[in-house]
């Protein structure tokens, strides 16, 4: 047992889930709508002109997604006002996506429309005759293959401008890999790097698949493997303790001398998360048994570690509050999941008794 957790009890978790209700948090990157087709395979078709199968959609249902997803937990988590900033099409997929966000209580009048551009999509048909992911087909995504226009990076900078200083945290989700495809371009990378140390009461939380070492004076949440700089890792590549625990010196280290956030997260999957502060210290995480779900795992921890931050949790606590969140989530199949604030207490339960 960790001695910093030794005495984290229900009463301490109460205590700051109570304080998430008072919380105002944004959340600016890459919007995505998660587009699910519920296929009967019994019911399929020939089509007379092709000859080739037409699979037949008796179902469908969306929910936001990538930064969305973040979204989803934090309003599941209840926190007390959301705003989202990004940008999307002037499309369906678009009017789907908002409503979405709507129906959760997310202010969305800095979603910023672009009629050049398409609203990011993935698109995930299933088999409902199989359970879980057995009956996943391949996944369809639709991305943007023009850059971000400048009169719209403006416009996300605005709102930047007016949200920053009435918020309790910043959450940045760079989902897209390619260079100013997204919504965190270069430009609106740079600008939250010089403008954030004048928030000291912030917290400034980043998560990129491919550029988080170019994000600085924010909290950064990656992988080992981001951590390390491994772009394309190997299946059940593994990354000892002693070379993530040197990593992350090193990273605070270069931190201290340019005064910007030391502290990072990196996620080691069924290992828990490992946390940058003065002393390196690994949280576990719950033990699940049976199928699980990976999808969406980090942005639902994300979004119950910056929560339990903003509630002035410590960074200790606050990465076994993210790794509760994550172990409700990932028991979910097919969905990109949720957690409420009633399902932390059963999972810290199980957390503590697999810690004896």
């Amino acid at each position: 047992m960790i001695p910093e957790l030794a005495g984290f009890d229900e009463c301490r978790l109460d205590t700051l889930i109570k304080k998430f209700k008072s919380l105002h948090i944004a959340v600016i990157g890459d919007y995505f709508l998660d587009k699910y087709f519920e296929v009967d395979p019994s019911l399929a078709e020939i089509s007379l002109e092709t000859g080739l199968p037409a699979h037949q959609v008796v179902q469908v249902r969306h929910s936001p997604g990538a930064a969305g997803t973040v979204m989803n937990n934090l309003a599941a988590l209840e926190a007390g006002t959301l705003t989202a900033i990004g940008s999307m099409g002037d499309d369906g997929e678009g009017y789907e996506l908002r409503q979405d966000l709507l129906a959760q209580g997310v202010d969305i009048q800095h979603l910023h429309l672009e009629k050049d551009r398409h609203t990011p999509l993935y698109l995930k048909p299933r088999d409902i005759r199989k359970k879980g992911l057995a009956g996943e087909h391949p996944r369809y995504d639709i991305q943007n293959h023009l850059p971000l226009s400048p009169r719209t990076e403006e416009a996300l900078i605005g709102s930047l401008n007016t949200v920053l200083p009435e918020i309790d945290a910043l959450i940045v989700m760079d989902q897209v890999e390619k260079e100013g495809l997204g919504t965190v371009t270069p430009h609106i990378r740079e600008y939250l790097n010089q403008i954030l140390p004048s928030f000291s009461h912030l917290i400034a939380w980043a998560d990129s698949r491919r550029h988080i070492h170019r994000f600085s004076r924010m909290i950064r949440k990656m992988n080992q493997f981001e951590l390390l700089q491994i772009p394309n890792p190997q299946p059940n590549t593994r990354i000892s303790e002693k070379m993530i625990r040197e990593a992350l010196l090193d990273m605070r280290s270069v931190s201290e001398s340019s005064q910007s956030e030391p502290i990072a997260f990196v996620t080691v999957g069924e290992q828990g998360v490992w946390v940058g502060t003065e002393q390196p210290v690994r949280v576990p995480a719950i033990h699940i048994e049976g199928p699980g779900d990976p999808t969406g795992a980090g942005d639902s921890f994300s979004a119950g570690t910056v929560l339990a931050l903003a509630a002035n949790a410590s960074p200790v606590e606050a990465a076994l509050i993210g790794n509760l969140v994550a172990s409700v989530t990932v028991r979910q199949l097919s969905t990109t999941g949720t957690a409420r604030p009633e399902d932390l207490f059963s999972a810290l339960k199980v957390w503590k008794e697999q810690q004896i």
